[in-house]
């Protein structure tokens, strides 16, 4: 089967969410600076989960360039992934009314670290079906980069739970920070 297909529905499914995400946004309630400081922390909040999705929806249309054929575990690890990333505006809608506070900021990081794993699993299921030495496998290597984000992503996790959820949202951020620029490894093994 072709990948033409889960290309086209994985990028609408990544804008529909990113659509959702931006009309949970609501205005300041006045028209003056004070109403609109009042949003400036949710506003930061959509800004760095767009980023996020920003990431996956790069790193994903690279990874899906090493493939050759789709089969039906691709398929399903792929929705896997899609059904996480469609709670991200869920997750943000909530950290950005609650102002980050513990729970709401930990369920964010765990919002992303299962997304972070769907990821993971998709990966293993193309290189299981394209073989040890494809492109993407080859490229992944032993993913140092992957493994260092779930690892933040659990810190991130147990420093709101303990009640630091700026340390938390900081260590969300360096994640994005890790992955603003898309994964190299696979762009490059994607055009050859």
């Amino acid at each position: 089967m072709g990948k033409g297909r889960l290309e086209a529905f994985s990028d609408g499914v990544i804008a529909i969410i990113i659509t959702i995400m931006v009309l949970e946004l609501k205005t300041p309630q006045g028209t003056d600076w004070r109403a609109f400081e009042s949003v400036i922390p949710t506003l930061l909040l959509y800004l760095l989960s767009f980023i996020f999705l920003g990431i996956y929806w790069n790193n994903h249309h690279h990874m899906l360039h090493t493939l050759d054929r789709v089969n039906g575990s691709i398929l399903w690890a792929n929705l896997h992934l899609l059904f996480w990333l469609s709670l991200v505006p869920f997750v943000t809608g909530w950290v950005g009314q609650n102002h980050l506070a513990p729970l709401p900021t930990a369920i964010y990081g765990v919002e992303f670290i299962m997304a972070a794993l769907a990821y993971r699993i998709l990966q293993r299921c193309i290189i299981r079906s394209q073989g040890p030495r494809s492109k993407l496998a080859i490229a992944v290597g032993r993913d140092v980069k992957g493994r260092a984000s779930v690892a933040l992503y659990a810190f991130g996790i147990l420093a709101a739970f303990r009640g630091y959820s700026k340390i938390a949202a900081g260590l969300y951020v360096l994640v994005a920070m890790i992955w603003f620029i898309p994964d190299t490894r696979i762009e490059s093994k994607a055009s050859q």
